[in-house]
């Protein structure tokens, strides 16, 4: 049985429709960096996800080459995510997401060193015939935040993150958004097969404990 990320680590994936803490550890991600509406034709968002999936699925697939990775187990390629933030903007301003700037990120196994990373990229690259010289080794230390299931479009986010912040206050925290800890999502439906009102997406602010 491949290990499930999403199965394995619930608290981190699949948390309740309601606002609760959470502390994350360090993990390390494949990643590429975008700006613009990301739902734009061709978007740069759009072209990341052919990149990322590129890269992960010849880190995933070594184990029937010749690259055997140290470590190496079986597992689930991990769901997208996004880092996102806008310049001068605390949070997210839904309304201009022509000025949204991103990090669209898969996360990786423990066991993939950046020297892993590095062959895949050349491999991939060998293989397909593509370019994958944007694709990056992110380590992200996300630490203490607030999270919560957003079900339903990506525009009425807004609605979930003020349960979140409320809920953050009353628990004794504030917000915590800087150009190192940024607004998080996690896709866990694809919208191109799922109904926007069906879509589940994991939301996630980082947060820091208010001084009493």
């Amino acid at each position: 049985m491949a290990f499930d990320y999403k199965k394995e680590y619930r608290e981190f994936y699949m948390p309740k429709n309601k606002p609760g803490i959470v502390t994350l550890p360090p993990m390390n991600y494949l990643a590429v960096r975008v700006q613009g509406d990301p739902n734009r034709e061709n978007s740069e968002y759009k072209q990341s996800i052919g990149l990322l999936y590129g890269i992960a699925f010849t880190i995933k697939m070594s184990k029937k080459g010749d690259r055997q990775i140290e470590g190496y187990f079986d597992y689930v390629v991990p769901p997208l995510e996004g880092f996102w933030w806008q310049e001068g903007v605390a949070g997210i301003d839904y309304n201009q997401k022509a000025l949204l700037r991103g990090i669209s990120v898969i996360r990786l196994p423990d066991f993939v060193t950046r020297e892993d990373f590095e062959w895949a990229v050349g491999e991939a690259t060998r293989k397909k015939k593509t370019d994958f010289s944007k694709v990056e080794f992110l380590s992200y230390d996300e630490g203490e935040c607030v999270q919560c299931m957003h079900i339903g479009s990506y525009d009425d986010e807004p609605a979930t993150v003020a349960l979140m912040h409320d809920y953050m206050e009353r628990q004794g925290y504030a917000l915590d958004i800087t150009d190192k800890r940024m607004h998080h999502e996690i896709y866990l439906s694809d919208a191109r097969k799922v109904a926007p009102e069906k879509l589940k997406t994991v939301l996630r602010h980082p947060v820091k404990k208010v001084n009493s």
